[in-house]
């Protein structure tokens, strides 16, 4: 089952400062049948104004995942470890109990544009403080997953997460891991179906979408995109 959920459903906000728009109940965007889906808590598109923070703050036992899809931020915790991720990067954080976490646009002058997503992390599951890897330009890319590699974040739960940036007209079949999976467009459009008879749903830029009970999905590309496919347990 393929259930869209265009970015006009999502909820939104602006502070001036921060604009962005939530597929999931977040701050103060409320809707009780839209706590998250599975594992993934929050997945936001957020604009900072140049020059603009978020203040140190803590937060549950979460993997949250930044993807900076324009201009250039710094991440630091109360421990005192820091990092800098610029476009076409994402960072991982794995957040603990007790230290709190800050993020800055370090541009004076332009906004910063990322994603970022929020998984449960699994009880006894621990992973790097801080990760950074950079986002392919073209193709399918694992990037997160529970076993990481060199090439691949890691991630305290059994959750695959995959990078997707196709030219028109490339198709790509998947097959998905667990019972779940949200698919989400950044940019572009993009049809996904699950199986010859399966009905082709139509993404475009800011829609995701319920993936349920599937265990292939077709993505074909009707402009060039870039997208994530999270690939989730029950």
């Amino acid at each position: 089952m393929i259930i869209p959920r265009t970015a006009g459903q999502c909820g939104k906000a602006d502070y001036g400062w921060l604009k962005a728009r939530y597929a999931f109940s977040f701050g103060h965007y409320f809707d009780p049948n839209l706590m998250g889906y599975s594992v993934l808590r929050a997945l936001n598109q957020e604009v900072l104004a140049p020059g603009a923070s978020l203040q140190p703050r803590t937060f549950p036992r979460v993997d949250i995942l930044n993807l900076v899809l324009d201009g250039d931020a710094t991440y630091r915790d109360s421990e005192g470890r820091h990092t800098q991720a610029g476009a076409g990067e994402a960072l991982l954080l794995t957040t603990r109990p007790g230290v709190s976490y800050s993020e800055y646009n370090c541009n004076a002058g332009a906004p910063l544009t990322r994603l970022q997503l929020w998984l449960d992390a699994s009880a006894g599951r621990e992973a790097p403080s801080i990760q950074k890897c950079p986002l392919t330009a073209h193709g399918c890319q694992l990037l997160a997953s529970p076993d990481g590699n060199p090439n691949c974040l890691m991630l305290r739960q059994q959750v695959w997460i995959y990078h997707l940036a196709f030219t028109q007209g490339e198709t790509l079949d998947i097959a998905l891991h667990g019972p779940r999976a949200w698919l989400q467009s950044i940019h572009g459009t993009f049809r996904v179906s699950a199986g010859e008879n399966s009905a082709r749903e139509v993404l475009t830029c800011g829609d995701g979408a319920f993936i349920h009970d599937e265990s292939l999905l077709t993505l074909t590309a009707e402009t060039a995109f870039q997208g994530l496919l999270i690939d989730l347990p029950s």
